[in-house]
């Protein structure tokens, strides 16, 4: 089995508070590594959502045949946006 690893973080003013909010009797959490370990795995799903949520997007034009592109230059892109935000 892997040994334990740890590792220590200082917080103060408003995320101490924040933190002691969580945890304890008043809190959703047992202690501070408890809710921790809670927000890295926030982070991460967070993370995959997003990277799916793009993988999506870009789906369609990946899959899409070259005849259903056209070329432009950048400047026809900057005149396009151009319009669009008038």
């Amino acid at each position: 089995m892997a040994a334990d690893n740890s590792i220590h973080v200082r917080v103060g003013g408003r995320l101490q508070a924040h933190l002691q909010q969580q945890i304890g009797e008043n809190g959703l959490y047992e202690n501070a590594s408890e809710y921790i370990r809670a927000l890295i795995r926030r982070d991460l799903q967070t993370r995959n959502e997003a990277w799916d949520w793009l993988k999506r997007q870009l789906e369609p034009g990946l899959r899409a045949d070259e005849s259903e592109f056209k070329a432009v230059s950048a400047q026809d892109v900057i005149r396009r946006n151009q319009s669009r935000s008038l």
